[in-house]
């Protein structure tokens, strides 16, 4: 079993300080970026930044479905930290500074399977996951501009 990695990031036109405000957001933005590979989204406790519990399935393929329940800290500004408490994975959403705008970094880590499925795991899954996430940046700087 070993470690799974996979990220994306996107520089946005709009100020750091409000994209961080916007992923902060479970209540009103969160549901707005996520794409159809989310479903059954909702904001079990609190709905801005740490403290905040969120649950949705997370279609990944049409035959892999993940039940996530996370819980979000901040360990910094700037960063906010998603821990599933149904598995080992974990989604850092780091805002910065670029110029004008900022960039945005979506990681996911887990421990993937072992044998020959951990090997397609951490083949195919990262570029999965990316594209699930640039989705999810596609819609975020869609509501940064608006």
């Amino acid at each position: 079993m070993g470690q799974v990695t996979a990220t994306a990031e996107r520089t946005i036109a709009a100020p750091a300080d409000t994209v961080r405000a916007l992923v902060a957001d479970y209540t009103d933005t969160r549901p707005k970026i996520l794409t159809e590979a989310y479903r059954d989204y909702a904001v079990t406790e609190g709905g801005t930044g740490a403290g905040t519990v969120a649950r949705w399935k997370l279609q990944a393929t049409s035959k892999r479905v993940r039940d996530v329940v996370a819980t979000v800290t901040e360990p910094k500004p700037g960063t906010i930290v998603e821990t599933d408490a149904n598995s080992s994975m974990v989604t850092t959403w780091t805002v910065t500074e670029a110029g004008d705008g900022s960039t945005v970094r979506i990681e996911t880590t887990w421990q993937g399977a072992g044998g020959i499925g951990g090997f397609f795991e951490k083949t195919f899954a990262p570029g999965g996951l990316k594209r699930i996430y640039d989705g999810v940046l596609d819609n975020l700087e869609k509501v940064a501009k608006a």
